[in-house]
Parts: structure tokens; C-alpha cells; sequence
């Protein structure tokens, strides 16, 4: 097969690969589609220290090798029993497991779900792990309910995308934070009633203006300190990543006379997947996608994705 792959040094080579051997349990997906989320840059830049050389991604739709039928890829692997958290022998596909940046790949039988139908290839392979991560964001752990105001942090990213439209479809009131006006704009279409441009405004101020918050998603991960302070008494802020930081400080006594929650995240359990495509199901909206490359070009396309300038998810083109 063909594959983009990572050796040492971050090297990225479009390659000829040996296909992949299915395991007991295991199928082989002959892929359409790939969607790239920022973990894989992550992967290339050797944050994560797999062993090379290594296929990236984790999103993934195509046709099951054994049966034909169109199939979407849950890229969590062995989640484990309990819904608050995975368990020990959790991994994302991707890495350290070869991942969907490829012509095949092998998965196991239980991660494989058949494909929307009102989804194109493109949109099935933009959904899984950007949209389960907005769910159990907002859901799961966020506790969000009809009737609440929700603060997205950074409009356009995949997962803002997602959150928003899930966020609206569930009757609560979607606000937006970005550093242009287009993306403030573009989400309002998906669902958001205000967004703030935090380049040449007070955010946190601005947010209180709007009567403070219910719930914040915090991407940033360096903002915890303002996204709190956003917040109404008993209000949560969820975080899944660090993308403006990795360490902050924060005020004690604020946080419980507020009786806030600071809630951590990360990807979903198969029952927060069926959430996701039920969500899917009875709703109208569908992923976002920016553009799609073919699988040789995915060098850029991650040069683009670090760039930051798109809206929504970037997808690659397998066969």
C-alpha cells in the first residue's frame, strides 16, 4: 500500500508500505478518506516517542475489506470498562498503532461502524474524533442541558465546529471566542448567537457583559484562569487541550466561593460515540470541512493545519 509515513527526525515520506496484517478480531479498512487533528502533529514533531517509523491519523472512513460494506473508523482503542475515564491500555489510533494516513488499515472489528448515509466520504472521515471529543466535551463531562450559555473557545477548529452545532442542536445558547471576524461570522451560521474577536477586545469582560456563562470548552489550556472567571456560580469549564500552554496558576478562594468545576477531557467511550451518531442522526447539521488533498500531498496539508487559517477539518483523499 501507500502511505505517508514518520521516521526519525520528523521526516515525512510519501511511501510504498506493507499492508497491514488483521489480528484476531481485526478487519482491514480500504480507505477513502482521512481527516488530520492536531495529535498528529504531535505524532510527526516526536512529542509522543512511538516507535518509527509510524503511519499517523486517526481519522478514517472507506469499505471493509471482507464484507464491502462503507464504514466509519472510532479511533479510540481498548477504552476500557468505566465511562469517567479510559482505562490502562487505552491508545488512539495512529500512534503507536499505524494509523489511517494510508491506502489500509487494520483495525479491530468492534471500531469499525457503518457509514452515515447522508454523509460524503469527506464529512464521514471530518467526524469521529473531533466530533466524539466535542460531545463527551460538552455532555459527558460538561453536563450541558437545553437552556444554558456555552463559551466555545477558538472558532473554527475542528472540535469548535462540532461544538457549536451540538451545543445549538441541544437548545442551549453558543458563544464563540476568535482572533478573526470571519470565524466569528462562519460560526454564527453554524448556530452561535455572538462571538468575540479576543485580538482587540476583553473577552472575559465581554463574556460578563453576556451575563457570564454555564459552561466553558477550553482548548487553550493557559486561559483556565479567564475561562473561569467567565463563569456564573456553579458554572464548569471543560478542558481537552494545551495549545496556548501547558502550566497556569490559579486563585483559590474565587474558585470555591464560585463553586466552579474545572473538568478535564479527552476523546470519548463507544457509548459517547453512539451519542455522537445518534446526535448525527437526528440532526441536520453536518462536519465542516475546509479542504481535502490527496494522501501524497499530506506533508502540506499538516503544514497547513499547523497554520491554523482554516475553519473546520482538513481531509485527505486515499484512493
Amino acid at each position: 500500500m501507500q502511505a505517508l509515513r514518520v521516521h526519525e527526525g520528523g521526516e515525512l515520506r510519501y511511501e510504498t508500505a506493507p499492508d497491514p496484517e488483521p489480528g484476531p478480531g481485526e478487519v482491514v479498512v480500504e480507505l477513502r478518506t482521512a481527516a488530520l487533528n492536531r495529535r498528529d502533529l504531535l505524532v510527526v514533531r516526536g512529542v509522543y516517542p512511538f516507535p518509527l517509523p509510524i503511519v499517523p491519523g486517526s481519522d478514517g472512513a472507506g469499505v471493509r475489506r471482507d464484507t464491502g460494506e462503507e464504514v466509519l473508523i472510532y479511533p479510540a482503542l481498548d477504552w476500557g470498562d468505566r465511562e469517567a475515564a479510559f482505562g490502562p491500555d487505552f491508545q488512539i489510533l495512529g500512534g503507536p498503532r499505524d494509523g489511517t494516513y494510508a491506502e489500509l488499515v487494520a483495525v479491530p472489528e468492534a471500531n469499525v461502524f457503518p457509514k452515515p448515509a447522508r454523509l460524503s466520504w469527506e464529512e464521514a472521515a471530518a467526524l469521529p474524533l473531533a466530533g466524539l471529543t466535542a460531545y463527551r466535551a460538552l455532555f459527558s463531562r460538561g453536563r450541558l442541558v437545553t437552556g444554558e450559555t456555552v463559551l466555545v473557545l477558538g472558532a473554527g477548529s475542528g472540535v469548535s465546529t462540532f461544538a457549536v452545532q451540538l451545543a445549538a442542536q441541544a437548545g442551549a445558547r453558543v458563544l464563540v471566542t476568535s482572533s478573526s471576524d470571519e470565524k466569528i461570522e462562519r460560526s454564527r451560521a453554524l448556530g452561535a448567537v455572538a462571538g468575540v474577536n479576543y485580538g482587540s477586545a476583553d473577552w472575559v469582560a465581554w463574556a460578563k457583559e453576556q451575563g457570564g456563562v454555564d459552561l466553558v470548552i477550553d482548548s487553550v489550556g493557559s486561559t483556565w484562569p479567564q475561562s473561569l472567571e467567565c463563569l456564573r456560580p456553579g458554572g464548569r469549564v471543560v478542558v481537552f487541550g494545551a495549545t496556548g500552554g501547558t502550566e497556569v496558576e490559579l486563585a483559590v478562594r474565587p474558585f470555591y466561593f464560585g463553586q466552579w468545576s474545572l473538568l478535564g477531557t479527552m476523546m470519548g467511550s463507544p457509548a459517547d460515540f453512539a451519542g455522537l451518531l445518534q446526535a448525527l442522526e437526528h440532526g441536520s447539521w453536518r462536519p465542516v470541512v475546509d479542504g481535502m488533498r490527496p494522501l501524497a500531498d499530506a506533508a502540506a496539508a499538516l503544514e497547513e493545519l499547523e497554520a491554523g487559517a482554516h475553519f473546520g477539518k482538513l481531509v485527505l483523499s486515499c484512493s
